[in-house]
Formats: C-alpha cells, structure tokens, sequence
C-alpha cells in the first residue's frame, strides 16, 4: 500500500437490467469475486466496502430508492492506480460489455472524492457525494476525472485513458480515437 497524507475514493452506481440471480446476469456475478480480488491485489489499491462475509458491495443492498442500483465504493492510492484498474486490467472488459448487464442512470454515475489516509468512507457519505455532483457539479469535494481536483482543491488534468463512444456506448482507447 502507497502512503500518502490523503486517498482517492470513489462511488460508482448501475442499475441491473435483470435480479442478479436472473441466468443473464451470471457471468457478471461469476466473475464479481474475481474481479474484486484482483482489484485488491492492485497497485495502489487501499479498501472496498464488502459485506460482513466478504461479498462483493453489488450483491448488498443499495441505499438508492431504485432497488436495481448497484453500488461499487473503493479507495485508491491515487487517481493513476484507479484507472489503472478500471481501463488497463480484467476490469476492462466489463466496462466495455456493460449494456449486457446494465442499463443506463439518469444522472452522474460515478463521483470521487479526497479522503484523509486512514478513513473509510461510508455509502451514505457517497451518496450525499453523488448527490451533490449532481447538484453542484465537480468542485474539490465531489468530482468526475473529466473536472478532477487534486487533494489540495486545485483543478488538475487527468490524462484520459478512454473517451467514450456515444455511437457505440463503448469506451474506446486513445489508440483508435
């Protein structure tokens, strides 16, 4: 683990397209355990929330009035290792075939925030984070890696790793842009 006065967590939200036990959920749920352990043994990695027996934050329920959001909530070293995980690892494919699984939010989707090293942040916290990008926008205390924010408030440039598609809904590399 990096050590760093502060750490980088994150708050992202799907909604299912079917219950997670439905049969054309299950290569998403085959692969949750996994993919998480993977992201554990990340570099730069910190914490994800899980349940009290170790199941992945998915298969818990979701503080979203919309009892097919799913939430994913971890904490990262820094915004380099997070992307990492999420654009240059398994992870990936998961990204890119998300509509076999998901369908779309209204609204923001994922929102980080700077944490002091040391805490774990809770749902509801992250909840009020994505409420409040909603609300406000990005600023230092709720933002997207498109408008990010360094621990110290300061606007700052994040390399994009994908941009998005909006033909296809898919992530595509830099490399085919």
């Amino acid at each position: 683990m990096v050590h760093s006065q502060y750490y980088i967590a994150q708050l992202n939200i799907s909604r299912l397209l079917a219950p997670l036990e439905a049969p054309e959920m299950k290569e998403f749920v085959d692969f949750l355990e996994p993919v998480n352990k993977f992201a554990e043994e990340s570099p730069g990695f910190v914490w994800r929330m899980k349940g009290e027996n170790g199941e992945a934050s998915s298969l818990l329920a979701s503080p979203f009035e919309d009892p097919m959001i799913v939430t994913n909530l971890t904490v990262w070293a820094d915004i380099p290792s997070l992307q990492a995980f999420v654009y240059k690892s398994v992870h990936r494919y998961f990204l890119q075939n998300r509509r076999q699984w998901f369908s779309r939010v209204d609204g923001s989707q994922v929102v980080m925030w700077w944490i002091p090293a040391g805490t774990i942040p809770t749902l509801d916290e992250a909840k009020r984070k994505l409420e409040q990008l909603e609300t406000s926008g990005s600023r230092p205390d709720a933002f997207t890696l498109q408008q990010a924010f360094d621990a110290h408030g300061a606007p700052m440039t994040v390399p994009r790793l994908f941009r998005h598609d909006a033909a296809t809904d898919q992530p595509t590399p830099p490399s085919q842009q």
